[in-house]
């Protein structure tokens, strides 16, 4: 595994650099309604700059890079501290498993608006009672002339108060194996039908929603994969969003160390041996985690698609940014409990990380079972 850059990599690099330097929007504002907008209309900005589908193939209105230079991409993106784009979840995933398992009218009806930030799409996974184990989620969707009828409940759905479609995964066959029983379906989350209720997070946000099927109407064009690959299709969407979640983590991680560091240095502790033993330890786990994302990109070269070694990176990268905001509220003392403060944002916010994109549980299991190759858990 060479991490030298070569001479067309770092003329990459320098070129993401420059637009950045060019283009970057400033803070982020304050306020969910506000912030969303600001990253709708960054992403805008990041299409017409061609950055917006780095990783999608050109003939799809991407950049076609190169797996190294999605990597140097993410990582200037960390660097420079720039937001994310708002259609996220439909750049990581939606737009990846259509151009995997979609049609040609699927492709060509929904792959540009996604680009664009004109249509924001959300996941619709998770259950009540069916989260970590997806394949015994409830929600059912019956045949009708010409569509299908969804009806059951959706919980953690990000970003669904702000979506025109949803990735939804519903049972189509109850008498079939629950992994063989399901369809992966877009559906229109502007329709009678479908309800949406915010989750107000501790950090004082409504990022997440519960969402309720009530009847919604999604016509046969929309199923993805054909009818009962639900599980095959939504499986390409949980690769492609481990491995969208470890894009700029490493940065991100030293960047927010190197943060950490100068706060320390501000509160004159930088002699004290715990928080030395922390730091060293933190610093330690970040490298770590930078040289482990390099053999999963290496690993996918070679196959062509993310593989389960994204979990590693997922798990670690969670408890990393965890005890890394811990530690800086530490040091704050009674200040990191202050409403309103980066840091006790991000210790707040972090709390998800072991959740969201696959629980640590999850992410052991998959370690165990299918990089270790020890036996499945019964």
């Amino acid at each position: 595994m060479d991490l030298t850059l070569n001479e067309s990599e770092t003329a990459f690099r320098d070129e993401v650099r420059s637009w950045l330097e060019a283009n970057h929007p400033g803070q982020e504002p304050a306020g969910d309604i506000e912030a969303f907008k600001f990253r709708r209309e960054w992403q805008r900005k990041m299409h017409e700059g061609g950055w917006a589908g780095i990783s999608w193939p050109k003939e799809f209105g991407g950049r076609g890079a190169t797996l190294i230079e999605q990597a140097i991409f993410a990582g200037e993106m960390a660097r420079a501290d720039a937001p994310s784009p708002a259609n996220i979840l439909g750049l990581v995933m939606g737009g990846p498993v259509i151009m995997a398992h979609g049609t040609d009218e699927q492709k060509e009806r929904w792959l540009e608006p996604i680009l664009s930030g004109e249509e924001i799409w959300c996941q619709g996974f998770s259950e009540p009672e069916s989260g970590s184990d997806l394949a015994s989620l409830k929600t059912r969707a019956v045949k009708e002339n010409g569509g299908w009828r969804a009806t059951g409940q959706k919980v953690w759905t990000t970003f669904a108060h702000e979506s025109k479609w949803c990735m939804l995964v519903a049972r189509t066959d109850q008498e079939a194996a629950k992994h063989k029983g399901l369809t992966y379906f877009i559906c229109d989350m502007e329709q009678e039908g479908v309800e949406i209720r915010p989750l107000v997070q501790i950090t004082g946000e409504a990022e997440f929603n519960e969402v309720f099927f009530e009847g919604a109407y999604i016509p046969d064009e929309n199923v993805v994969g054909g009818e009962g690959n639900g599980w095959m299709v939504a499986i390409t969407t949980l690769m492609n969003e481990r491995a969208g979640l470890g894009g700029g983590a490493a940065v991100a991680i030293s960047r927010d160390l190197a943060r950490l560091v100068e706060l320390i240095k501000e509160r004159d502790l930088q002699d004290d041996p715990v928080i030395r033993q922390k730091v060293a330890d933190l610093s330690i786990r970040a490298e770590a985690l930078r040289l482990g994302g390099m053999r999963a990109l290496t690993a996918q070269m070679k196959t062509g698609i993310p593989g389960p070694e994204g979990s590693i990176g997922k798990w670690e990268w969670a408890k990393l940014n965890q005890d890394l905001a811990e530690l800086a509220c530490d040091v704050l003392g009674v200040e990191g409990l202050e409403k309103g403060g980066g840091w006790t944002y991000k210790m707040l916010r972090s709390r998800a990380n072991s959740i969201e994109g696959g629980t640590t549980e999850v992410m052991k299991n998959i370690i165990a079972e299918r990089v270790l190759g020890l036996p499945r858990l019964r």
